[in-house]
């Protein structure tokens, strides 16, 4: 029998930032909060059932105005997973928080705001990202 695959390309048309910080996620959207005059409120955990294989539950921040939408996403699972590698960017797996930035109108430039974020003493390193040369790029598709 013959087997047949689906080969959809996406366009990611986003800012992709990775932030290494070993601090909790609610603290870490107060201090992005505080530093960047935002509002990111925690919104319901993003679910990914991958048949047959496991489940990635991914925390999930949100700040929007009718310039731009920013999210901050926790890169691992929040609850345990039978997955091999549990992120929902396992391409850059060493990071441990994403910020997504669509429309970044009214939001500083990428370098500028690489900067500031460097800056923060919650934030170790801040790297930015092409979603479109990411594997797994469409985990960061809503």
């Amino acid at each position: 029998m013959k087997t047949f695959t689906l080969d959809v390309e996406y366009s990611c048309d986003f800012d992709l930032f990775g932030l290494v910080s070993s601090t909790r996620e609610h603290t870490l959207a107060w201090v992005l909060n505080q530093a960047l005059h935002l509002r990111l409120v925690k919104q319901p955990d993003l679910l990914y059932d991958l048949l047959h294989k496991g489940r990635l539950v991914i925390s999930n921040y949100l700040h929007t105005t009718e310039y731009h939408t920013l999210r901050l996403l926790r890169n691992r699972s929040a609850e345990a997973s039978a997955l091999k590698k549990p992120f929902l960017a396992p391409d850059i797996k060493e990071y441990d928080y994403l910020l997504q930035i669509n429309n970044g109108a009214g939001l500083p430039p990428a370098e500028e705001l690489i900067q500031q974020l460097t800056a923060l003493p919650q934030v170790q390193l801040v790297s930015q990202f092409d979603p479109n040369d990411l594997k797994f790029k469409e985990n960061l598709l809503f």
